[in-house]
């Protein structure tokens, strides 16, 4: 019976209330109704399929709060499905991190609502590429950003994210017994990891196609129109606008910085979903843009995740020696003592500013 808010019933009505909250800035009353039905549809199955949801931090709010059982960034999704007893894991986020939830769950049902949600950094690099610079640069660690395909990850000796590429870089020249390291594919990152370490970084020109469009014009504008709010950016984002910013982090070190101080108007310097995702926890900080939309995110709608889940289609898997290979070097880094928090890039503070060797 429709009788409640938006035609609902009065049961679906109470029960989306949470979500509806956390999302009706950016959700309009019209789309409301058929999200809604679709998030008790979808969580209906997840019982029913003994599956979970990984949401990445650049979905869409009604994805991220209304569906996802785990939420965050890439790799820490990952863990969670490996930590997880589902036997299903549906990953609403691109394929490379479907490929890296596979490979640490080898004996789960690994899902993607959409096999064309790919990714431009991943794509940036093969595992042939890699091959080839460990030829040009013999005996030196390849360190590799978790945003790569689980060919390139098989190539590699250790992985890193944005939170601990510093931590990492710097374990693995110690190991190697080295003072240069390989940090490959994004070259904005590796410039920003160079200007935190006395390490020497050989690099790769693989760019996000979200954080690579930033520039120090857009901050001078935002500062120009809104004199009072904080801007943060993201370390795949250029190093002109690292330095123009308030505070760079990676995409724990923004959440954790957004919620802990609150600042009142905040330029977010990332996904545009994500400053979406934060405000629903934290409604009195104002989010102003511009951001930038990843396309491939954005492939992943409630809808595929209910075909997905309904139809059990678009399985992602690994061959198993790739796997194998790819998950030692995942595992190392897993098994490196967290940093103590994530990482911060204030390139005003960097111990120097130093050219990366691009290959």
């Amino acid at each position: 019976m429709a009788d409640g808010m938006f035609g609902l019933s009065k049961a679906l009505e109470q029960e989306t209330a949470p979500v509806w909250a956390k999302v009706r800035d950016h959700v309009t009353p019209m789309e409301w109704p058929a999200q809604a039905a679709l998030i008790h549809e979808i969580n209906a199955l997840k019982k029913q399929r003994d599956a979970v949801i990984l949401a990445h931090n650049y979905m869409t709010p009604e994805i991220f709060h209304g569906v996802g059982d785990y939420v965050g960034d890439s790799l820490g999704l990952a863990k969670e499905a490996a930590r997880s007893k589902a036997k299903v894991i549906v990953q609403a986020g691109v394929h490379f991190m479907a490929e890296t939830s596979k490979i640490l769950s080898p004996d789960k049902t690994v899902l993607i609502p959409d096999l064309k949600a790919g990714c431009s950094l991943a794509e940036s690099i093969t595992g042939d590429d890699v091959r080839l610079i460990k030829q040009r640069y013999p005996g030196l660690p390849v360190v590799t950003y978790v945003n790569t395909t689980a060919d390139v990850k098989a190539e590699t000796d250790i992985c890193c994210t944005s939170a601990n590429a510093v931590q990492v870089v710097e374990w693995a020249a110690k190991e190697w017994g080295v003072d240069r390291v390989i940090l490959i594919p994004d070259e904005f990152l590796a410039r920003n990891v160079a200007a935190q370490t006395n390490v020497g970084i050989i690099a790769w020109k693989g760019r996000c196609i979200v954080h690579e469009r930033f520039t120090a014009a857009d901050i001078a504008e935002m500062r120009e129109a809104y004199p009072g709010a904080e801007i943060l950016a993201h370390p795949e984002c250029p190093e002109d606008v690292l330095s123009a910013a308030d505070f760079a982090g990676s995409t724990a070190a923004l959440t954790d910085y957004i919620t802990a101080n609150k600042p009142k108007q905040v330029v977010l310097l990332t996904e545009c979903s994500m400053a979406a995702n934060i405000q629903g926890d934290v409604p009195e900080v104002s989010f102003i843009g511009p951001c930038n939309l990843c396309p491939y995110m954005k492939r992943i709608t409630l809808q595929n995740i209910r075909d997905c889940l309904l139809h059990m289609q678009f399985e992602v898997t690994v061959p198993e020696e790739m796997a194998e290979r790819a998950r030692l070097a995942v595992q190392r880094m897993i098994d490196l003592p967290p940093p103590a928090i994530p990482a911060r890039y204030d390139l005003f503070k960097a111990k120097h500013h130093v050219a990366v060797e691009l290959i």
